[in-house]
């Protein structure tokens, strides 16, 4: 746990991640927990958690995040904590989702409802880390669709993730929530990779 390297709900980095949506999406808040380096711990646990069949790590980590976010109040408005989804192929071949855990215990922490299911993928794509990034950055074959149009009228929604690389994913399922009517949407996600 000492050699996790945490933001701390660090403002500059905060800044930074916001910063990464400015121009394609808006957000209200944006939040990691860990800091994300090729070949560094936090690569090594995300991978066990994808990989190596332990979604507790999820657990874990959306425990102690959900600890920090508590205090801050960061997200005290939010409605709704809502998972990227997988494409159910790629779901039922892994066996889960690697955000549901982390989601379920930041929802049980923060008292907010976890709401998965509504926001749906409906094409499934290669893993994003085998992926170019100009590629991940211009990827529209990503697809998704909400499966309720009106759940999330006049709701904050957080969306959640495991790792914001160039916020192509999170950007296409905003973009699919922003279909609703009067929608407010934040982000929170295990970890935030790190720019040069």
């Amino acid at each position: 746990m000492n050699d996790l390297p945490i933001i701390n709900d660090n403002e500059h980095v905060n800044v930074t991640l916001q910063s990464t949506f400015y121009g394609r999406i808006h957000l209200q808040n944006v939040r990691s927990f860990l800091y994300y380096q090729k070949g560094g711990i936090t690569q090594k646990l995300i991978h066990q958690l994808k990989y190596k069949n332990q979604p507790e790590i999820g657990t874990f980590l959306g425990n102690w995040f959900g600890s920090e976010l508590l205090t801050s109040e960061v997200f005290a408005t939010v409605d709704y904590v809502v998972p990227v989804p997988l494409h159910y192929q790629k779901e039922k071949k892994r066996g889960y989702n690697q955000v549901t855990l982390f989601g379920k215990e930041l929802s049980k922490i923060l008292d907010i409802e976890y709401k998965p299911n509504i926001l749906v993928r409906t094409s499934t794509t290669k893993t994003q880390t085998l992926k170019q990034r100009f590629e991940r950055f211009s990827d529209s074959n990503t697809k998704f669709k909400l499966t309720g149009e009106r759940i999330f009228e006049n709701k904050h929604v957080l969306l959640i993730d495991d790792v914001i690389t160039t916020g192509a994913t999170i950007e296409a399922c905003a973009n699919e929530l922003l279909k609703t009517k009067n929608i407010t949407i934040s982000v929170a996600t295990m970890a935030y990779t790190q720019k040069g």
